[in-house]
């Protein structure tokens, strides 16, 4: 069965003029008021095209209610009740004067906006306006998600005994928008599901429209699994753009018939065209169409090559190759894959630090950079074991992670496990302040905690007042000629609202020095937000900063690499 094409974008196409001011919202539906001629004129050409639905101008008339055109053509059609009627009228008007009464049928169109459950009152009212005109068939189109009003504006239509067809924007990856982009699903087997409660409720076909045609391949196999219901595809050709509809010239008619075979071999019972197909495309379509059978849809899911065409292979069928083989993975320069990233497997054990922007910054330089390989290791203030597994994973010898919270060291050695590392892992609970180093590591990684904190908030506790943010920071810098052998290094984060000069300075007072190998940006989190007076103190009194930008104040985390002198 052989469907109309783009009635709106015909319009268009033919030079009409148009919207009037205030109805840019009635997508093709404002000509029924304007421009009736036209829309005749267009109607007349599809049914001179062989179709054997023609369908009313009529998509977005339960937008009509909210726009006032009185006095545009003359009295009997300024109500939108009278403008569905019209809309009626006219394709069967066409339909007589291309001498096809008998041959050609009339579907009412309706959007999208019937699911809207303020929309749900137009419905019932439109269905008295077919008791004086009543079309052939009733097309909802362009449904997207699938939600209750759907189905209880299908019932509504159905009651008027006027069968109703029903015609999605989907594809196979879920619903699909004009351009082809993906803005809804996957639903895994809801849509399909759906199919068959639409059967049960009696719905009479199901079709697929308003996408563009590379998606079309692949809908219609994977919909018959779950429904007997005739099965139809309409899409677009050209895209919306700001001043209207824009035409693909690319796709030829005589290119568009070979993909109606196409789709007609993927099991297509109902073929035609949405925007931006005109009636050459369905002259072409039509013909070579003609005396087609519906194809074996296990032969025409891109498991086989089809053949009969100039390239021997469409360009527009799935490929019979799995996308996940045929796609290059996205890699590192050491060839490591990136797309998913390989974060670690972890678990947050209540009153453990989960990774903060400041640990996941040198998380990412430890796996870009591969650093640690053959080395012995040591990971301060391991938290959940973030920078000591990634540590393990590069191929360290050996790594020692220390905490001063008993409960952050049991964590870090079960994500251990959980990532197959756990043999070349320790952990022990150590206190930075008291930490005097037995031994020498050739790495050590470090993402301290750092805020500024206003002493005069502090009312007791065991560790000293950290106005400047920096007293972990510094305490480590302290230790560090212990604990790095010779040629070793570390990789430290610090924050920018901690001083560069104070850092340079205390660095150089233990003969070491820094470079930036890394930075990143982060907004307040709510601890900072608390802290701000102090941070912005700080800011005051040394070389300390953030960035504003915007509205939000922005944190920088650099990732420095220590050395001695």
């Amino acid at each position: 069965m052989i469907l109309d094409g783009g009635v709106s974008t015909e319009l268009e196409h033919m030079g009409s003029s148009g919207p009037p001011d205030g109805a840019s919202d009635l997508w093709g539906t404002w000509a029924l008021y304007t421009d009736p001629q036209a829309v005749l004129k267009v109607h007349r050409r599809y049914a001179d095209a062989g179709c054997d639905i023609v369908s009313t101008n009529t998509w977005s008339i339960l937008s009509a209610p909210e726009v006032d055109f009185r006095g545009a053509v003359g009295g009997s059609a300024t109500h939108w009740m009278n403008a569905a009627r019209l809309g009626v009228r006219l394709a069967r008007q066409a339909i007589a004067d291309a001498g096809r009464t008998d041959e050609c049928a009339v579907a009412f169109t309706i959007s999208e906006e019937v699911t809207n459950p303020e929309r749900q009152r137009t419905v019932q009212l439109l269905t008295r306006a077919f008791e004086d005109a009543p079309p052939d068939l009733i097309l909802m189109e362009t449904l997207a998600l699938l939600r209750e009003p759907t189905f209880t504006a299908i019932d509504t239509l159905l009651k008027t005994g006027i069968p109703v067809w029903l015609s999605f924007r989907r594809c196979l990856h879920g619903a699909c928008g004009v351009y082809g982009q993906h803005w809804g699903g996957p639903e895994g087997d809801i849509f399909g599901r759906s199919a068959g409660r639409f059967e049960e409720m009696g719905v009479g076909a199901l079709l697929i429209n308003c996408i563009p045609i590379d998606h079309v391949p692949g809908i219609l196999p994977w919909l018959r699994d779950f429904t007997d219901l005739p099965l139809g595809v309409y899409p677009n050709l050209g895209h919306l753009g700001g001043s209207g509809w824009r035409f693909d010239d690319r796709t030829r008619p005589k290119e568009y018939a070979e993909l109606a075979v196409e789709w007609r071999r993927e099991g297509a019972q109902i073929i035609g065209g949405c925007c931006g197909v005109t009636p050459d495309h369905i002259v072409a379509a039509r013909e070579a169409l003609e005396g087609t059978t519906v194809g074996n849809a296990a032969e025409s899911s891109g498991r086989v090559q089809p053949n009969g065409f100039p390239n021997g292979r469409s360009r527009f069928l799935i490929d019979e190759q799995p996308a996940t083989q045929r796609v290059r993975p996205w890699t590192d320069e050491r060839n490591r894959r990136l797309y998913p990233l390989p974060f670690p497997e972890l678990t947050y054990d209540k009153g453990v630090f989960a990774p903060t922007q400041g640990s996941l910054l040198m998380w990412r330089y430890l796996l870009r950079s591969g650093v640690g390989e053959g080395k012995r290791c040591l990971d301060v203030g391991c938290g959940a074991g973030i920078l000591a597994i990634q540590l393990a994973l590069n191929g360290a010898a050996h790594v020692d992670a220390i905490d001063v919270d008993r409960r952050a060291v049991n964590n870090t050695m079960a994500n251990a496990y959980r990532n197959k590392v756990a043999d070349r892992i320790s952990g022990e609970e150590v206190d930075l302040y008291f930490w005097e180093p037995t031994e020498a590591y050739d790495l050590i990684v470090a993402s301290l905690y750092q805020m500024p904190v206003d002493p005069f908030q502090e009312i007791s506790g065991h560790r000293p007042l950290d106005f400047w943010g920096r007293n972990l920071q510094d305490q480590l810098f302290s230790r560090l000629p212990l604990a790095m052998a010779r040629g070793g290094v570390a990789y430290v984060m610090q924050l920018s609202i901690i001083s560069q000069q104070q850092t340079e300075l205390n660095l150089e007072r233990h003969g070491l020095k820094a470079r930036i190998v890394d930075f990143t940006f982060f907004p307040f989190s709510p601890i900072f937000e608390q802290n701000k007076g102090q941070i912005l103190r700080v800011e005051e009194l040394s070389d300390a900063y953030h960035l504003l930008i915007g509205s939000d104040d922005i944190l920088v985390a650099y990732a420095l690499e220590i050395t001695r002198q």
